[in-house]
Order: C-alpha cells, then structure tokens, then sequence
C-alpha cells in the first residue's frame, strides 16, 4: 500500500528575510516586503525537498492544497499530487494551512511535510495536536523550533528513512518569538506546544536556547576581542544575536533588535539594513561580517539573518567572515558542527570545512562547518 504525504507549502514564508523584516506574518507585513522587491522562497525549497523522495516514488502518494500551497510545488518536482481543499491564489492565510493539516488528518496520511518558518509550525501545532508525525521544511525568517530539518534536503532524506521504518518519531518543541519580550526589546522564544516529529540527530535541528547570564563575562571578553581588532576604513556588518549585540554595546550603540547593522572606523553607518542596502554598501570597499551561532542549533546562516543573503558574502568573501560564540553556546552543541543554510548549495558548500570561532578575549577555537 502506498504511503500517503500531505504536504502544505506556506508560499510567502521567508520573504521578509532578505529586505530586513525578520518574518512575514500579516498582511501589511507582506504588502511592504512585496513593495521592497522580495520573492517567495518557499517553493524552491519545498521542491528541493521532494525531488529528494524520488526514489519512494513509485510507492508514495502526495496529498497537497492547491496550486502555491503544495499542488505547484510538487508537479515541478515531478509527482502527481491528489490535491484537495480551496485556496484563493495570491491570499493564502494561516488558516489555510490549519484546514489544510486537519484535512489531511482525517484522510488518514502517514506524514506531513510542511514548508515554513515558526509560524507555520504553529498553525500545524494547532491544527493536528501531535496525532500525526509532521516534518518542517525550513523556510521562514525565525525558526525557532526543533521541527525543522536542517535543510531542504535532510528534510527529503528524512522523509524517506521515517516512511521505510527506518527513523522514528520524537515529540519535538513548537517555539515562536515571545511578543512580550520583544516590545521590551528582548529575543525570548516561547513554547507553544509539542509535535511528533520523525528524528535523527543529524538530520533535524535543536530548539534555539538564549544565552544564560553566567556568560556575561564571555560576551564582554568577545566584544573587547572584536572591537580592538576592528582595521580602520573597513566597513563591520553585525548580524543579529545576542553574542552582536554585546560588540555594539561595547561601542556604545544600540543594536536593532533582530536585525543587522553596519560599523565603520567604530561608528554607526546604517541600522536595520536589507540585502539591497547591504549590496550596495559592500560595493566596491572592504568589508567583514560578523556573526554569531544560534544557542542549541549551531545555525550561522540562513537562520534569522537572510539579509546576508548568497550575494552579500560573495561580495564580502569568505576569508571576512567573523564567527562569534561564547564557550556555553558551543558546550550546548554537544560535538555537532556548525551549520549553514544559505539557500544557496554552491556557496553553502564552499562555506563548509573549518572556521575559527571567538569564544574570548585572544581566545579561538576550531570549529568544522556542514552544510548538509
């Protein structure tokens, strides 16, 4: 008997990423992304994660919503999809894809296969209650939750090792920026509740963890490290993060909460920057990028910081780009590299290998890098 997929595809999550608007929820949200030239990137990455199912093709059933919510995306991917339910193309809501999930539920699928960023893991929450395993294919801004494959391609893989008996489920943490903290100018996720999710320890992320205070003293030690290293005429780009913000506090400014703000010669130059400001910066002038891991996911790339797009670190190099993290935040990893999730799969696999990473003042450690 054939398996059975359901596959939801949220077809703007992401797009705030690159112009700078940490996320895509709301319509106005989405109105002024659109207005800043963004494009979905969902659907390419829900492709790639199909295109890895093809050898479960003969034996796998995709059930999917129409057209930009699963039905497009697996037709380029080469499957024939049962699609069911109704979408108003171009206005697709969250509460598209709850109906999607509880639809799919009742049609008895073996897994769902969701495209998305924290979001949509909270719609899929909702909707299902953990009473069938479900699997992210990450492509929001924020993602926050241990749902999530690494990439696009471990979600493919994945799939597959679930579907033949070969991986089982965990309940997995559904996690999303806490409101609260945020308009008090803090970064906090929030639990919002539990999915069972098809696991292995390579292949899917942690839950992102906040920094401790304990490690007050190591992001301060880092902030001297990189501020006194600071070369005159080249311009610094701090991404987001806890471990930035303490180099910015160090030079007395205030860092943009979520976002990425560029230095020179120790003074502000711009704050909240898209991609497109980035580029332009970057033109023609030497330039560094800072940034830091995610706590408890290794994430350096692709992870909340998408305005550092593909074509800002081709721009930049790879020899400029400055990886910080306290002792903690490593420890937490447990031995697991370091990831990178660009979107881009040539770059990413130039940026895997080895990175020095500092973890304090004149303190460096070796870390390796995977993309995959």
């Amino acid at each position: 008997m054939a398996k059975k997929i359901g596959l939801i595809v949220n077809p703007v999550a992401g797009m705030g990423g690159r112009v700078g608007l940490k996320g895509s929820d709301g319509q106005e949200t989405l109105r002024k992304a659109r207005e800043l030239g963004a494009v979905a990137t969902s659907p390419t990455r829900a492709v790639e994660a199909l295109r890895e199912l093809s050898p479960l093709k003969a034996g796998v059933e995709i059930v999917s919503y129409p057209r930009e919510m699963g039905e497009d995306e697996a037709r380029e991917a080469g499957f024939e999809p049962t699609v069911i339910g109704r979408v108003e193309t171009g206005k697709t809501t969250s509460e598209d894809s709850r109906r999607a999930a509880r639809e799919m539920l009742g049609l008895g699928v073996d897994l769902i296969l969701f495209a998305g960023g924290d979001g949509t893991a909270r719609d899929i929450c909702e909707a299902v209650d953990g009473k069938v395993p479900a699997l992210g294919i990450p492509a929001g801004v924020k993602i926050h939750s241990a749902v999530y494959a690494i990439n696009p391609s471990s979600a493919g893989r994945l799939a597959i090792k679930f579907l033949t008996g070969e991986a089982e489920t965990r309940e997995s943490e559904v996690m999303d920026i806490d409101e609260e903290a945020f308009r008090e100018n803090r970064l906090s996720a929030r639990l919002y509740g539990y999915l069972m999710v098809p696991y292995e320890k390579t292949l899917v992320q942690g839950s992102k963890e906040s920094s401790s205070a304990p490690e007050e003293f190591f992001l301060e030690s880092i902030a001297a490290d990189v501020v006194e290293g600071m070369e005159k005429g080249v311009l610094y780009i701090i991404g987001p993060g806890s471990t930035t913000k303490a180099i910015t506090d160090k030079l007395g400014m205030e860092k943009t909460l979520l976002g990425v703000d560029v230095i020179q010669d120790k003074a502000l130059v711009a704050r909240d920057v898209n991609e497109a400001k980035l580029l332009d910066l970057v033109r023609g002038r030497r330039a560094k990028i800072v940034v830091t891991v995610i706590g408890g996911q290794g994430f350096v790339f692709g992870r909340g910081n998408q305005q550092i797009s593909p074509g800002v670190i081709r721009a930049v190099g790879g020899e400029n780009i400055v990886v910080v993290a306290t002792p903690g935040k490593l420890s937490a990893l447990g031995g697991r590299p370091l990831l990178v999730d660009t979107g881009d799969a040539e770059l990413d696999a130039q940026l895997s290998g080895y990175v020095r990473v500092i973890n304090g003042y004149s303190r460096r450690v070796v870390y390796r890098v995977r993309s995959r």
